[in-house]
């Protein structure tokens, strides 16, 4: 007696489902109209009705940009790419130059005259933007002598008090007029130059009384701070010598204001 073939209905039938060659179109078939019953929901046929035409948008379909697209050659003189090649110097200031020579020569005179033009304007606007955000005092834009709380604070500091100081400048120009005016007449210039010594040594006064209150001031709001005496006090003294104008970062506090 041979061995009895087991019944495949004992079996879920899932296990032996094979795809047999002529089963593919039905399941081909079936996709797409699954396909088609997806791509007539509410939302396809809102937006195939807000098309002018009224027909179902293709597969795969893109809208418009509302631009064209731009050339290639506009984007590598945009970006100062030649031939895939950056003109930024990797190598060596020889190589970088020869680069740009090529960039050059790879474009007519107008072409390159548009280009720096272009590329001058956006350095004079960046510059512009870095200089107002200096002005505005934004710690990432300012010199490593401005940045720091305390040094914030003795700039307010100097900016909300007047000094002797703030008359450096103009004395110093009164001073050239004069030594111009002692060629000829030397009693005039021996009697103004003791005038300038007895400023200047009011300036050296002023600017060691200066420093020792700016610090002062600064330590009793700041117990912690490293800032050093001498740094500080020579740092409110030599912003107090400058007209208010001319100073940067710009004076935030006005003059008489606590701080």
């Amino acid at each position: 007696m041979g061995t009895p073939i087991p019944e495949f209905g004992c079996f879920p039938c899932s296990l032996f489902s094979v795809k047999l060659p002529w089963d593919k179109n039905k399941n081909s078939e079936g996709a797409d109209a699954a396909d088609a019953a997806q791509s007539a929901t509410p939302d396809t046929a809102s937006t195939n009705s807000a098309e002018p035409t009224g027909a179902p948008l293709p597969k795969g379909y893109t809208p418009p940009k509302g631009r064209p697209t731009p050339k290639r050659r506009e984007v590598e003189m945009e970006r100062g790419v030649i031939g895939g090649q950056s003109l930024a110097p990797t190598d060596t200031y020889a190589q970088a130059r020869q680069k740009r020579k090529e960039f050059k020569a790879s474009m007519s005179k107008e072409e390159y005259k548009a280009y720096k033009q272009k590329e001058r304007d956006a350095r004079i606007k960046r510059q512009k933007e870095a200089q107002a955000a200096m002005d505005r005092g934004e710690e990432a834009y300012l010199m490593d002598r401005d940045k720091g709380e305390v040094r914030r604070f003795a700039r307010d500091w100097v900016d909300s008090r007047r000094f002797l100081s703030n008359f450096v400048m103009p004395v110093a120009i009164a001073l050239l007029v004069v030594m111009l005016i002692g060629n000829f007449n030397p009693e005039f210039a021996a009697t103004a130059s003791m005038v300038a010594m007895v400023l200047m040594l009011g300036f050296l006064v002023e600017g060691i009384m200066t420093g020792r209150r700016v610090n002062k001031a600064a330590r009793n709001k700041f117990p912690g701070t490293t800032e050093t005496g001498f740094g500080l006090g020579y740092y409110a003294y030599s912003r107090s010598v400058q007209p208010r104008k001319w100073r940067t970062p710009r004076a935030r506090v006005e003059i008489g204001a606590d701080v």
